[in-house]
């Protein structure tokens, strides 16, 4: 089967950092052909590093196509595949237009910024050949995949309560401070909507749906413009119950982690780690870690060759944006709400 031939749509961080890696690691799969920005300057940027990080392998080092004109692009015969990873404000009329072309799309979570854009989106979607991923790389990461696994075979019995708490500090200085947007109210829910549906998804793939959430938000950081701290009670259709908190404003020495605890053990749940206690025995698993970006890829690749499932559908996607939607209002009317797609 001939490498699926792949056009960049957007040239910042994450797409250079954390998606050029992985497709170059799937070259059996993909050939990245193209890559589309606002200005030549930075798509030229990216098919540079593109081609250095290729080396001499020949099916990875042949020209890149510069496009600064989207509808080119998309008219483009020789490409089979995009990948929007662009930044959540200008994303939806763009994801649009990839859509309406008819190829295949992955787009980097979340699917919208909110449910009326998620539903605008979702009624474009042509389906049938055309594969649409949203890119939500938590649902591919071993470590999570694990834990839902013993989750669902019983390793916990029912599940009765979880604790999920995120401290994750936007720092001045780090790489993504300086994408002003994600700190912006440009779009609904700022950081609380880009960062949370990573949460949701985890949260839903491991318990399941989510019927009631109530929330509170608060501004705790001069560099953001809006609120960047929601902490949230859940209630799940199984009948468990749990919290979640986040906060981008500062952060603690311990991380981040999911607890679960179930009529018949308990699960410590990090990104590349797994502690499973039952009968007063731990038993740790240690996973790959940070391999969601690349595993999703090959999904989309398999989907695209051979119509196989994944777990990145827009409705899955659009079920996560229900719930931080739901929690952000939540906190905003200081009511408990149902998430509702």
């Amino acid at each position: 089967m001939k490498p699926i031939r792949l056009a960049l749509i957007g040239a910042g961080i994450f797409a250079r950092d954390a998606h050029v890696p992985s497709l170059l690691n799937l070259r059996d799969r993909f050939a990245i052909t193209a890559v589309y920005s606002r200005t030549a300057t930075s798509a030229q940027a990216l098919a540079s590093a593109v081609q250095a990080a290729s080396g001499d392998d020949a099916s990875v080092g042949q020209p890149i196509a510069i496009y600064t004109e989207l509808p080119m692009l998309l008219a483009d015969p020789a490409i089979d595949a995009v990948d929007v990873v662009l930044p959540i404000p200008v994303m939806a009329p763009i994801l649009a237009q990839a859509l309406a072309s008819g190829k295949s799309v992955s787009r980097e979570k979340p699917l919208a910024a909110d449910m009326a854009t998620c539903r605008q989106l979702l009624a474009a979607y042509r389906g049938g050949e055309q594969v649409w991923m949203v890119a939500e790389n938590w649902r591919y990461e071993t470590a999570f995949v694990r834990a839902a696994a013993l989750v669902r075979d019983g390793a916990i019995g029912r599940p009765l309560t979880c604790q999920m708490a995120f401290y994750l500090p936007m720092a001045e200085g780090s790489k993504y401070f300086g994408t002003t947007w994600r700190r912006s109210t440009d779009f609904f829910g700022g950081t609380l909507m880009d960062g949370g549906v990573h949460h949701a998804a985890l949260l839903r793939m491991i318990l399941g749906e989510i019927s009631a959430v109530s929330a509170y938000t608060s501004h705790t950081s001069a560099h953001f413009e809006g609120v960047d701290t929601l902490s949230a009670t859940l209630h799940f259709v199984n009948g468990a119950v749990g919290t979640y908190l986040v906060t981008y404003g500062w952060g603690a020495p311990w991380g981040g982690e999911l607890h679960i605890v179930g009529d018949q053990g308990a699960l410590r749940v990090q990104r590349g780690l797994i502690e499973l206690t039952r009968a007063g025995k731990t038993e740790t698993i240690t996973c790959a870690k940070f391999d969601g970006v690349e595993l999703e890829f090959a999904a989309f690749a398999d989907a695209i060759h051979y119509g196989q499932t994944h777990r990145n559908t827009p409705e899955e996607g659009l079920r996560d944006v229900a719930v931080i939607e739901a929690m952000v209002r939540s906190a905003e009317s200081g009511q408990s709400l149902t998430p509702t797609v």
